[in-house]
């Protein structure tokens, strides 16, 4: 029996979004990012960028649960001596949500230049408009 490898110039790619109001922030990324990733296809290769792209709406409603928006810091480094900065999540969700749920996805995606070019394929955006209607997306229900 073969096995089917895909190759990069023969992926045809669709585009989805995704409404994240009232979904927990963890649930969702694992979804977009075997989305992005491409695991949902039959055609899916492991070394070959086989996913979607996905346009995530409302991530300013994305819910997180237990006392994670007091208890959980998103950390980053300046790149200066002593430049560790942290946010708590619940001042991160109410200025920049986009930048939350971009984070969460792009952490489950690999580490190397695969998981680079996926990430690329990812929009996130605050409030229900988004500008990528020329392309067509379907709406794709998560939970």
């Amino acid at each position: 029996m073969k096995t089917y490898m895909a190759k990069a110039q023969t992926v045809e790619r669709k585009w989805y979004v995704v409404d994240a109001t009232g979904i927990p922030l963890g649930r969702l990324a694992s979804k977009v990012a075997s989305i992005l990733r491409g695991k949902n296809k039959p055609t899916f290769t492991p070394n070959v960028d086989t996913g979607d792209f996905v346009i995530i709406v409302n991530s300013d409603k994305v819910v997180l649960t237990g006392k994670k928006l007091e208890d959980k810091y998103y950390r980053y480094h300046t790149g200066y001596i002593g430049g560790l900065k942290e946010i708590a999540y619940g001042k991160l969700m109410a200025e920049r949500s986009d930048l939350a749920v971009y984070e969460a996805v792009k952490g489950m995606l690999p580490k190397n230049s695969l998981g680079r070019t996926m990430i690329k394929k990812l929009r996130v955006y605050k409030g229900a408009q988004h500008n990528h209607q020329a392309q067509k997306p379907e709406e794709l229900k998560l939970f």
